[in-house]
């Protein structure tokens, strides 16, 4: 399995929405919450793992503001307490981790940010605007799937094929809130 971060190698899974995701990022965000209490401004579900019915890799994407970096580098001493591991991943302006768990096939990815960016997050737009679009999460769980078989074995071929997609609904999701386009590999 692959988390399809740059120079990672391995097979990638997309499968059919399991309802349990919501019910494991919640006892997730409890175990966060009482390890980085003060720290989590907001934590929210990102990704395609929130989006009910949207075919996904079983990563449940997790987003954290803080108020600042420096706050949020203080807290990885805690998040390692919980199996997390610091990843440095060339993503300005963002922190991220990751916690594999092996005996269920589920990774947790951890994306921590700035509160002050926290309304503009294409994460969380592209995530709202699915859930509000229940044919362009099916539109997109389809190509998610049939690219996964294209290129099983390449994370990021798998990723910069979705770019596109994401792009055209990224600028729906941007237009609808009055909020400026901006290209999707910027953030």
């Amino acid at each position: 399995m692959t988390d399809s971060l740059p120079g990672e190698t391995g097979t990638i899974r997309v499968i059919v929405y399991d309802p349990n995701w919501p019910i494991l990022y919640l006892a997730e965000r409890t175990k966060l919450l009482a390890a980085t209490t003060p720290g989590f401004v907001e934590l929210e579900h990102v990704g395609s793992t929130a989006v009910p019915g949207l075919s996904a890799k079983p990563i449940i994407d997790m987003m954290a503001a803080v108020v600042n970096l420096r706050e949020g580098v203080s807290l990885i001493p805690r998040l390692e307490t919980l199996g997390y591991h610091h990843i440095e991943n060339g993503m300005p302006g963002r922190l991220f981790l990751r916690k594999r768990v092996p005996e269920t096939e589920i990774t947790y990815h951890l994306h921590i940010i700035e509160c002050v960016t926290w309304n503009e997050r294409n994460e969380r737009l592209l995530r709202d605007y699915l859930l509000a679009h229940p044919q362009a999460a099916q539109a997109y769980g389809e190509l998610k799937q049939c690219l996964a078989v294209e290129y099983a074995h390449d994370g990021l071929a798998y990723t910069k094929a979705k770019t596109a997609f994401i792009q055209s609904i990224m600028d729906q999701a941007r237009d609808e809130r009055g909020l400026p386009r901006i290209n999707v590999w910027e953030e």
